[in-house]
């Protein structure tokens, strides 16, 4: 699969034909008999090729006149592998957009953080996706309110401006003209118990291409949970979430079609950025298939690969968080890093009311980590110091890191930090920045697998190997963790 899979005609129809749902947000169906638009795998009939149109975005789609299809809800659909694989402006713009920035900042703010001019990313967006930002963060207000109307008791207005929308009479004509159904027809057809979610309560699926092995996934996450932030609890990992409008709950819990999610939110107008984070934690829009066919050509991954394919990368809500956890992981064992962030969470973390208990504060923010007098930390005078001029970086804007980061950048940027090698800023790179290529070949683990699979275990050598699992590198470090009998390797029991 590649950029500008929907110029491909024939490819596209036979995806269409076949139904098949690894290629549901690679590309929409427009249909112009019915002016209707659909994902790959909708179950009706498959139109006549000739009737058949094919649009890079749903956002396109819309701005074509077409509306979503009320049977397979591509609007629904796992987001575009392409926005987390590749770091060129469209795709950065892509992530900030799934942010909800042009939302709270508009399209001067999305410029400002890519560093670009309004129109260069307005033209960039509309060669490749046929919709330009305002169009995109559009099409992604709608689905919110969907998401709302259906699933919750929020009364419209509520719901209204929860997505994101400026006023009723916007959030009615956009319902109306994407869906053509009105609000309260959406809410009349949706199934009765889904609804009546309490206010700031919602439940909801989460939707991946298969196959997805939850093992290390969630097993990394619940072994490195920080107490007070993170947890295990009933067969789902909890977390807190520092949102821009405020703060949230997050609950996940693996199934074997979709991942179940549970927002508890303070503010609901922080629902598309919470869902956003929660996809881009447990890495649900990548394409694994293409990703296991890669790794596969190498007969020394091949059968860890057919062994438990579909392993996802087990990344970040919030990437200074992992930032500076990943310092105070440096040279220490799990447990000790969980117990230096929980001692810095206890302290300097901002309390939250969690209605199950368990959860008790968002993570320290980097201002106020960046006012932690440096005595009271408890670890070496080095690592405390790498983790100090971290933190004033991350304060005072100097070095940002999130969605739109330009991952060589700031890869750059970090190993230019005292305190910070390879390891710590590839680290940082593979599960915060979400570079798909970040490779770690100085880490113990990769090396012991490496000695006992026969690879290579010196660094030079283990990289100049992996050269040929490129540009998926992240994935085998996780296939090369899982030979280990480290609990990160396992779903928690």
């Amino acid at each position: 699969m590649q950029m500008g899979m929907h110029t491909d005609t024939e490819r596209c129809v036979r995806a269409v034909q076949s139904k098949d749902a690894r290629f549901d947000g690679w590309f929409f169906t427009a249909v112009l008999t019915t002016r209707i638009y659909c994902r790959p795998s909708c179950p009706v009939v498959p139109p006549k090729p000739e009737n058949m149109v094919f649009h890079p975005s749903a956002a396109a789609c819309q701005q074509a006149g077409f509306r979503a299809c009320k049977r397979c809800r591509p609007d629904t659909s796992p987001g575009s592998p392409e926005w987390n694989q590749r770091a060129d402006l469209v795709a950065r713009a892509m992530r900030l957009i799934a942010d909800g920035v042009v939302d709270r900042e508009g399209v001067p703010g999305l410029a400002g953080r890519l560093g670009y001019s309004t129109r260069q990313i307005e033209r960039q967006l509309l060669a490749e996706l046929g919709a330009g930002p305002l169009a995109l963060a559009r099409a992604q207000r709608a689905q919110t309110a969907r998401l709302l109307i259906e699933t919750t008791a929020l009364p419209m207005a509520r719901i209204a401006f929860a997505a994101g929308f400026a006023s009723i009479r916007t959030f009615n004509d956009t319902v109306r003209e994407v869906f053509a159904l009105s609000p309260s027809e959406l809410r009349a057809r949706a199934p009765k118990e889904r609804t009546g979610a309490t206010a700031g309560a919602l439940t909801l699926r989460l939707p991946f291409r298969t196959p997805l092995n939850p093992d290390n996934l969630f097993g990394h996450l619940a072994a490195t949970a920080v107490p007070g932030v993170e947890e295990w609890r009933d067969g789902a990992y909890r977390r807190t979430l520092r949102l821009p409008y405020g703060h949230g709950i997050a609950a996940l819990t693996p199934n074997p079609d979709h991942i179940a999610c549970r927002l508890t939110l303070s503010d609901p107008r922080d629902l598309t950025v919470a869902i956003s984070r929660c996809r881009r934690m447990l890495d649900l829009d990548a394409d694994p298939v293409a990703i296991d066919d890669q790794l596969r050509t190498d007969p020394v991954l091949a059968p860890l690969v057919d062994k438990a394919p579909g392993r996802r990368v087990p990344r970040t809500v919030d990437e200074a968080e992992f930032a500076v956890r990943a310092v105070l992981g440096q040279q220490v064992s799990t447990a000790a890093a969980r117990t230096h962030a929980a001692r810095l969470v206890t302290a300097h973390g901002d309390p939250v009311d969690d209605p199950e208990g368990g959860l008790t504060h968002l993570f320290p923010s980097p201002e106020a980590l960046a006012e932690v007098d440096p005595e009271a930390l408890a670890m070496p005078r080095t690592r405390r110091a790498t983790l100090t001029t971290l933190v004033g970086r991350l304060a005072d804007g100097s070095l940002r890191l999130g969605v739109e980061s330009d991952w060589p950048e700031a890869r750059a940027q970090l190993l230019a930090l005292p305190g910070f090698g390879p390891w710590t800023a590839d680290v940082i790179a593979m599960r915060a920045l979400g570079d798909p290529d970040a490779f770690l070949p100085t880490d113990l683990g990769i090396r012991r697998a490496a000695r006992d699979l026969g690879l290579p275990s010196t660094p030079a050598a283990l990289t100049a190997r992996a050269a040929a699992w490129r540009p998926w590198r992240a994935y085998a470090v996780q296939y090369l963790w899982a030979t280990d009998g480290h609990p990160i390797n396992f779903l928690p029991t």
